[in-house]
């Protein structure tokens, strides 16, 4: 019979019966149940070691685009345990993807800071374009002028960039030559022509 720390059976020698008593670690290890125990441990075992080194694997190919070095990897996370370990000591800290993302949005805010800014109305914040001279939405005066070109003048300038005219310089009209104009209208009219002289009748 079978007990719960010893197990007993009995043999038989020489025609002669005798009980005999088992040690109970021995008849354990022995055991069957002890076997489907074992063999479940190591089977889940493994199964966990081959789940660690597919997962390296998987992880590895994400973080790293050089192929001895995803090799390497891939045979340190088949040591059992202890390279998965290893593996996640010295893996690189950004996937792939991530540096990619980081690079597109670094050059997208480079760009941006290269880029000048769009101009927006003082009063309404609606866009306006750089020669305007007043704000189409609410009429504000953006921009004077030049008085000579009509060149729109930013209110810091201090002088036209196009004519080289001083801001705020007022255009005098230019005066009249009489005799300029005399001489001109003399020039105009052919030498040959005469002027008709009316004759005064004798009253």
């Amino acid at each position: 019979m079978t007990g719960t720390a010893r197990t007993c059976f009995c043999i038989q020698s020489a025609g002669i019966v005798r009980p005999v008593t088992g040690s109970g670690l021995h008849d354990i290890f022995h055991s069957t149940e002890f076997d489907v125990t074992r063999n479940l441990a190591l089977f889940f075992v493994a199964v966990f070691w081959i789940g660690l080194a597919f997962w390296v694997n998987r992880d590895e190919r994400r973080r790293i685009d050089d192929g001895w070095l995803i090799g390497t990897a891939t045979l340190v996370g088949l040591v059992p345990f202890i390279g998965p370990l290893v593996y996640l000591l010295f893996r690189p800290p950004e996937t792939l993807a991530e540096v990619r993302a980081r690079e597109i949005e670094v050059r997208a805010l480079e760009t941006r800071l290269l880029q000048r800014p769009q101009p927006r109305c003082p009063v309404c914040r609606s866009d306006v374009a750089p020669d305007y001279l007043v704000c189409p939405i609410c009429t504000t005066t953006l921009r004077e002028p030049c008085v000579s070109c009509k060149a729109p003048l930013e209110p810091l300038w201090q002088a036209c960039p196009y004519c080289a005219t001083p801001a705020g310089a007022k255009v005098e009209p230019a005066s009249l030559d009489l005799d300029a104009a005399l001489t001109a209208e003399a020039v105009a009219i052919p030498q040959g022509a005469k002027p008709r002289r009316r004759r005064v009748a004798a009253s």
